[in-house]
């Protein structure tokens, strides 16, 4: 594993951190602290046996340099306290963002409009099963993605990249994209048409569409201008599941792979340009909107009603 994934992967560098940090806390816990203690006490025992000589003396102390020398002696070092003393708070957060819920940030147009650039999701870690953090290995089965199904994944040319699409296909489908409609094992997909679509950013017109994709009910944008066959797909592992014409293309999905496609389908580099995704590269399953970033950055309070769920 090289630096550049590492630095890429900010799971695992939690993990270091959780790691590192917990080490050291552990360390002055049962170690170190007792050793201070020790200290601390040997130290003290000098203290009150000189401090009684001096008062057989007539010299008279001050009664709180007993308690500052106690303080003294048992304050952890700075190496601890800066390192150590955090190892709780990182603990929790690798735990929740492993296990539980781990927010993203939705940074391309890919699944417009059903997620907008900016928005800030959270995503449900353990409803495709638990996961060991960093290998990403399931070691608790749960549930499968259905189609429909908003996922977020490890993009299988770079994965320390995550990538966010709709399930389109789940193992054994056979799905048909042909002139920008779906077919699913032989079954024509349904769609409503919406009005038009306006890409504020682009100042742009879409067609706008409720998919209706085997009983889950989602809109998907279609751009009239892109051609409806797939440009130069990439050379992926069981390609040969694959056949392209000049109308789109015909792809079966093999055990334990997922097809997966952007709700904003002329502005998307999903499965039908790089494949299938793998069971093993699974994040999690997106359910929420719990902020836009424009919200924070612009002050742009129209974008409040982005919050709340999202199919």
């Amino acid at each position: 594993m090289n630096l550049q994934m590492i630095l890429g992967n900010f799971a695992l560098i939690l993990f270091i951190l959780t790691l590192f940090t917990g080490v050291i806390w552990f360390l002055d816990v049962f170690l170190l602290s007792k050793q201070r203690r020790a200290a601390a006490d040997l130290a003290l025992a000098e203290f009150d046996a000189r401090r009684a000589k001096l008062s057989a003396d007539g010299v008279k102390l001050e009664a709180s340099s007993r308690a500052q020398l106690q303080a003294a002696l048992l304050r952890q070092p700075a190496w601890i306290e800066y390192t150590g003393s955090f190892f709780p708070v990182i603990a929790l957060v690798f735990c929740l963002r492993s296990f539980l819920y781990e927010p993203f940030k939705i940074p391309s147009s890919s699944m417009v409009p059903t997620l907008l650039v900016g928005d800030l999701i959270l995503v449900n870690k353990f409803t495709y099963g638990i996961r060991l953090p960093v290998v990403n290995k399931k070691i608790i089965e749960v549930s499968r993605p259905q189609r429909g199904d908003v996922m977020v994944f490890k993009y299988p040319r770079d994965m320390t990249l995550d990538y966010i699409k709709r399930v389109i296909g789940v193992p054994g489908d056979k799905i048909t994209y042909r002139n920008k409609r779906l077919t699913v094992n032989g079954q024509d997909i349904t769609y409503r048409a919406l009005p038009d679509f306006l890409d504020e950013d682009r100042l742009t017109y879409s067609k706008h569409y409720e998919e209706n994709l085997t009983g889950v009910r989602h809109e998907i944008l279609n751009d009239e201008r892109a051609p409806a066959d797939v440009r130069d797909p990439h050379d992926f592992p069981q390609s040969e599941l694959c056949s392209y014409d000049i109308e789109g293309f015909t792809c079966t999905v093999p055990p334990d792979h997922y097809f997966m496609m952007g709700d904003n389908r002329d502005n998307s580099a999903d499965s039908r340009y790089w494949g299938f995704v793998p069971d093993q590269n699974i994040v999690g399953k997106a359910f929420g909107i719990w902020m836009n970033q424009n919200v924070i950055t612009n002050f742009d309070l129209s974008k409040l009603k982005r919050i709340g769920g999202f199919h």
